[in-house]
């Protein structure tokens, strides 16, 4: 298992017997051995800007979120962009998914990708400290399955040692895997921007599955240009290759595509269900993208398989208790009271359907008659 050993060895290997000599004993002491963080600093650097890229983007999407709801309360409204606070979220935002992008020149795609899981638990926590919403028991199992989710996704991930560079790249993109994998998702997306298009069918899992194909070469892109960066930064210089500015143009390209479709989808639908079908599909075209190009299910044991995926599974249903009903407006009353009106009162207290001819009638106080609003 991942967490068992250095480099995936079994306790006890005379190649890691150096580094587990200063092991705490118990069953988890090479989880806290030296030779363990030793060999896995880069992982857990990506992890740490993973999660904590992710965490600053919640705090940025609930900073815009109040930023909205104190202008919408003011006498005379105003630009959301000439707000302090809502320009303050999107630096916020701007900060998070540099420290996303900088995760994966650290650690593999399909740790990196999953843990987007984050963002909606830290929306959720902020939500209930800064903006008032009410606490509920399945906020809380939602944020505690999804966290298990992603200590077992993390925990049980494959190692992978190799650091794609420039050359290596440039193999992997005429290998036969990618080129199978990258034809069949063009194609899709063709078939389905056919129906988007020309049948004018905007059914959310087309817009999705739409960014999803479109996410996996964002995916390939931005792995590739962060690793590229990063062996730079380490002297291992790489950006003098055509390659890093043909992946730089490729990201940038896929993102505003892939953005715009997203907007189409929140445009239509509902947030908490876009976020949850996004985030699906989202995560399995990462994974899907870091198996084929990168080769990261390499030497993969059917236990870590199987315990990654199912923390995956976890992450899922974790998201959908967190979003399921948080576009729903709970009404404490069977009317809305819009305040007293002057010279009016209220016919009934149970407001009449709004379909219906007569829609909040009021009645003159000094005048019998009834009158239609």
């Amino acid at each position: 298992m991942a967490w068992l050993g250095t480099r995936g060895a079994p306790l006890g290997d005379p190649q890691t017997a150096s580094y587990d000599s200063s092991a705490v004993e118990g069953p988890g002491g090479a989880l806290l051995s030296w030779g363990w963080y030793h060999d896995n600093q880069k992982l857990l650097l990506g992890i740490l800007l993973a999660i904590t890229g992710n965490v600053v983007i919640s705090i940025a999407l609930n900073l815009q979120k109040y930023s909205h709801l104190r202008l919408k309360c003011q006498a005379t409204p105003k630009p959301c962009y000439r707000s302090k606070l809502w320009w303050s979220g999107m630096v916020l935002m701007g900060i998070g998914e540099t420290g996303n992008f900088a995760a994966y020149g650290f650690a593999p795609v399909m740790v990196i990708a999953p843990l987007g899981s984050m963002a909606v638990v830290g929306s959720a926590v902020i939500s209930v400290l800064y903006l008032k919403e009410h606490i509920k028991s399945e906020g809380i199992l939602g944020g505690t399955v999804t966290i298990a989710g992603a200590f077992l996704l993390v925990a049980f991930a494959p190692l992978v040692t190799q650091e794609p560079n420039a050359i290596k790249i440039q193999t992997d993109l005429v290998s036969w895997e990618f080129l199978i994998y990258a034809i069949i998702g063009i194609i899709a997306f063709c078939v389905l921007l056919y129906f988007y298009k020309r049948r004018e069918i905007k059914h959310i899992v087309i817009l999705l599955t739409m960014v999803a194909l479109l996410a996996s070469m964002t995916i390939i892109s931005v792995k590739a240009v962060a690793a590229m960066i990063t062996l730079s930064v380490e002297g291992n210089m790489q950006l003098t290759y055509l390659i890093f500015y043909l992946m730089l143009i490729l990201m940038v390209v896929t993102c505003v595509f892939q953005m715009k479709f997203l907007d189409q989808a929140m445009k239509l639908y509902d947030a908490g269900e876009v976020i949850l079908i996004n985030y699906m599909f989202f995560t399995i075209s990462a994974i899907l993208a870091g198996g084929i190009f990168y080769q990261e299910f390499a030497d993969t044991g059917l236990l870590n398989g199987f315990m990654f995926f199912f923390g995956c599974f976890l992450s899922f249903v974790g998201v959908f208790i967190l979003t399921r009903n948080r576009d729903k407006e709970c009404l404490t009353s069977f009317y809305i009271d819009h305040g007293h009106i002057p010279g009016k009162k209220m016919e009934q207290k149970i407001q009449p359907d709004s379909n219906g001819l007569s829609y909040g009638s009021l009645c003159n106080e000094s005048n019998p008659v009834k009158t239609q609003s």
